[in-house]
């Protein structure tokens, strides 16, 4: 399946490309890049008016995709669109199943540190709408020549929903030539406590948090080895921090890895939708994550 690329009519970042290309490659599909643009003028105007913002949005637009076309200078096979519809939002979500796209591929909001993710509101909406995985580059990603997917790391929450992901997550560096890495974050705060008998408590629950979690994602990864194709395996990192940005930060990461995320159990079942946690992680993470509605894991 195609992976569907939205870029900003507004704007001509070329992080969301070269995790596109990354992806495009390690799957060995194509891509289709668009921009959508507004489908009326967004007040009561003349005929005149309405013909001129026509052809401003149209003309910026295309802009976006020649540059688009630039960045990728055909490395990956791409074919470029330009999109009427009455939001970004909803403008993907047509095009994902008109052409039955298998991935939606974003950028992050310039609101974001470099290197980081931030969700705009646009693609915080998509994320709650969308029924294919979403793909976010965090801002100013780049690649270098023709980089593919070396690891792909899957969030593991000690829960049945994200125990599934790892068996997804292994399906596709599988089918991509990855390895395949278990990684949980847990946050400790510094100071708990008068006296700190509260800390104490804290780091000793913590520490057997993670001695089960070891344990869970050991035999989830004896699991996968007996999968047909199952990929290599790279084992399982813990990260520990007073905050979500030091948890994240106290794993290790690759240029070449992006980060699986699943829904929460507490959302629509068809769709993606961030739990508290998840979105903490997701903002904090240095590499492309991509977030994978529920309906992809369920088997039925």
């Amino acid at each position: 399946m195609s992976l569907l690329v939205g870029l900003s009519p507004a704007s001509r970042s070329a992080s969301v490309l070269h995790l596109a290309a990354m992806l495009a490659r390690s799957a060995d599909t194509d891509l289709i890049v668009t921009t959508v643009v507004p489908q009326t003028w967004p007040r009561a105007a003349t005929a005149r008016d309405d013909a001129e913002w026509h052809a401003f949005t149209h003309d910026a637009a295309n802009a976006v995709l020649d540059h688009a076309a630039a960045v990728l200078a055909g490395t990956v096979p791409a074919e470029f669109v330009l999109h009427e519809a009455s939001s970004a939002r909803r403008g993907l979500l047509e095009l994902a199943e008109a052409r039955d796209a298998g991935m939606i591929v974003i950028g992050s909001s310039s609101a974001a540190p470099l290197g980081r993710i931030a969700l705009g509101s646009e693609s915080d909406a998509l994320l709650h709408a969308s029924a294919v995985p979403v793909a976010i580059a965090p801002r100013g990603f780049r690649t270098k020549g023709e980089a593919r997917v070396g690891r792909v790391t899957a969030a593991y929450r000690g829960t049945d929903s994200s125990a599934d992901l790892v068996f997804g997550a292994a399906t596709v560096a599988g089918s991509v030539g990855a390895a395949l890495r278990i990684a949980s974050f847990a946050v400790v705060p510094n100071v708990s406590g008068a006296a700190g008998a509260g800390l104490d408590a804290e780091r000793i629950i913590a520490d057997q948090w993670a001695a089960d979690i070891q344990a869970h994602a050991s035999q989830l990864l004896s699991e996968v080895s007996a999968l047909p194709d199952a990929p290599e395996l790279a084992g399982t990192v813990i990260g520990i921090g007073d905050t979500w940005e030091t948890a994240v930060d106290d794993v290790e990461w690759d240029a070449d890895e992006v980060l699986v995320v699943g829904s929460s159990s507490l959302g629509p079942l068809a769709r993606v939708f961030l739990g508290s946690n998840a979105t903490k992680v997701v903002r904090h993470s240095p590499v492309p994550v991509v977030v994978v509605p529920r309906r992809a894991l369920d088997p039925s």
